[in-house]
């Protein structure tokens, strides 16, 4: 019988596929993010794990697990929690669950965009208050939607959603973001492609879909700020490293932006001190996959990558397939 191990309790339909493939196995059932201590240990003598975005997993992981561990199966679609040049030179695989969370990551952006243009929270909280004594003509004035300038920074799968979705439903003009040029985006919304400069000064709302390497964290700064127009409102729902948390607060505070929406934190769980007080600000606590299909989804992906490396195949998400030879 396999020896392996949940980091945290997923939805049903993945535990399901490992108790039919494997029997009984090992599940932290606590709503909690174990300690890197208890990780430690749990991870100890491992033919797999089934890991969360939430567990730091590193080179003294792996040695932990041993070298019998054939996987690290990453529940959820980024892997910035994982070493993967450790994981690499011990021979094990990692896997992501990529693909199911496009539409419902896409459509919290978009409902943040919303929020933070009408004021919704704020409003909301005005009305619980009983603080309405009736209509007025300048009481929460917000921005317009339909038919202003998006700006989409990384236009893989989610930012091409979003995109699409804004465009085709509100007529809004897309500027993107990208290493490449996304032709059938171009093609399917009359996107054009442009620098980061010319996209925040141009764009009343910036959707943020970079993955986080060295080379997006802080993408989103004080200097970067500036640019942008005093009516423009910044959504992210990528990684939280990738806007300087501290930079953005004082921006919201000045008024230099006129609001943002965050369902990530660059020291997430941790927002950056004077962020919850904003009221320009609509803090969601990374919900963006929070769908109960998207998350079934990804705990059958999951699950699957993991019963794979078991049986000797290759995983079907293998991110890090170059470095094991198995491209």
């Amino acid at each position: 019988m396999a020896n392996i191990y949940v980091t945290r309790e997923i939805p049903e339909g993945g535990l399901k596929l490992l108790r039919e493939k494997f029997g009984e196995f090992e599940m932290n059932t606590e709503d909690r993010v174990l300690s890197r201590a208890e990780l430690l240990e749990k991870v100890r003598g491992r033919d797999a794990v089934l890991s969360l975005l939430t567990d730091t997993i590193d080179a003294e992981v792996f040695d932990a697990a041993g070298p019998q561990c054939k996987i690290f199966s990453n529940y959820a679609v980024g892997f910035n929690n994982i070493d993967l040049a450790a994981a690499s030179e011990r021979g094990i695989m990692v896997t992501n669950t990529p693909g199911v969370l496009t539409e419902a990551t896409a459509d919290l952006a978009i409902a943040l965009m919303f929020a933070c243009a009408r004021s919704i929270v704020e409003a909301d909280e005005f009305m619980r208050g009983g603080k309405f004594q009736g209509w007025g003509p300048m009481m929460f004035l917000g921005q317009e939607v339909t038919g202003q300038t998006l700006g989409i920074v990384g236009a893989g799968r989610i930012g091409y959603n979003v995109a699409l979705k804004m465009a085709k439903g509100f007529g809004m003009k897309i500027l993107y973001v990208d290493m490449s040029q996304q032709e059938e985006l171009e093609r399917e919304t009359g996107a054009r492609r442009v620098e980061l400069d010319e996209l925040l000064r141009e764009s009343d709302f910036v959707s943020l879909h970079v993955t986080l390497n060295p080379s997006t964290e802080h993408m989103i700064n004080a200097e970067k700020l500036a640019l942008m127009k005093p009516t423009a409102i910044l959504v992210n729902t990528a990684r939280g490293p990738v806007v300087d948390e501290k930079a953005l607060v004082e921006a919201l505070q000045q008024k230099k932006i006129f609001a943002a929406g965050l369902d990530v934190f660059e020291n997430e769980p941790a927002m950056a001190p004077g962020l919850a007080e904003l009221k320009n600000a609509i803090v969601v606590p990374h919900i963006a996959s929070a769908t109960m299909w998207t998350r079934t989804q990804m705990a059958e992906i999951a699950a699957r990558n993991l019963i794979s490396a078991l049986e000797g195949r290759t995983p079907e998400f293998l991110v890090n397939a170059e470095q094991l030879g198995k491209a």
